[in-house]
């Protein structure tokens, strides 16, 4: 079955993707390394989650079943965001950049404002209270019928997204705690992704009711059911996001880990040398 394309999604993930291959490009121009895995987690990983998560089936039952918005919702704000972090691409803004430009993205990352922002508690209150201001208020169906606001809901999951994954793996120069305190940051988000998706499940009134129900679909599972699936996907994609951040975290530390011991025997090693060197 063929899906139109989603036109303004798509030249979302073009004006994502274009600035980062080009800088890239740049590098390779001026013989400076750039790992291959960055590129591909960036550009095809996550910005190729953007393009799933925005075209085809997903984008045009978003607006008709929940469960589908809820897969939708995962994938722009929990999957996609760990491949754009992964990708390094304030990183790759810094090397490309010269002069005055360098500098003054060098300033804006080491700013109060990005640091309360990266604050992993900060962050993943911010990721925590989103869905739920999101999904009990009238937000959420009126995103429903207004397509601005349906397409500013997107910028907005993969925005909130961003912030708590950046603060948590991001790999770019930017100010970020030590790893016990980001650990202890996916511990404490974790059981709120659960209850948020339990709610969702037992909730009587239903989210968007009379909307789904002036629908009048003559397939699917029904109002009732599908707010449920899409409660229990919530609840487990939680779980399984919360997992993989959480592992992504201890690799990243356990390297960290070998990089200060390989340091530290350096520096053993060149006191040692000093030593000897004076003694004779």
């Amino acid at each position: 079955m063929w899906w139109p394309l989603e036109v303004l999604p798509l030249i979302a993930v073009v004006v994502i993707s274009t600035p980062y291959l080009l800088g890239v490009w740049k590098l390779h121009k001026e013989n400076i390394d750039w790992p291959v895995g960055r590129t591909l987690s960036f550009v095809l990983l996550g910005n190729g989650t953007l393009f799933l998560a925005t075209q085809g089936p997903l984008a045009y039952l978003d607006t008709t079943l929940l469960s589908t918005h809820m897969i939708q919702h995962m994938l722009l704000s929990m999957v996609a965001p760990i491949f754009l972090a992964l990708g390094a691409p304030v990183t790759l803004l810094l090397r490309v950049s010269k002069g005055n430009v360098r500098q003054f993205f060098a300033r804006v990352l080491h700013s109060r404002f990005v640091k309360v922002l990266s604050f992993p508690l900060f962050a993943g209150f911010i990721y925590v209270i989103n869905p739920w201001l999101l999904y009990f208020t009238g937000y959420y169906e009126a995103t429903l019928t207004n397509s601005l606001l349906h397409n500013f809901n997107h910028v907005h999951f993969i925005m909130v997204g961003s912030i708590w994954t950046w603060a948590l793996i991001g790999i770019d120069p930017m100010p970020r705690m030590g790893f016990g305190i980001r650990l202890f940051s996916i511990f404490i988000t974790l059981p709120f992704h659960a209850f948020l998706g339990l709610t969702i499940m037992n909730q009587s009134d239903g989210i968007a009711r009379e909307y789904y129900e002036s629908l009048n679909l003559q397939w699917g599972p029904g109002v009732e059911v599908d707010q449920q699936i899409a409660g229990g996907l919530l609840w487990a994609a939680g779980d399984v996001i919360g997992l993989l951040l959480f592992l992504a975290l201890a690799v990243q530390w356990s390297k960290a880990s070998d990089r200060e011991a390989r340091r530290i025997d350096r520096d053993l090693d060149r006191r040692e040398q000093g030593a000897a060197q004076v003694e004779h």
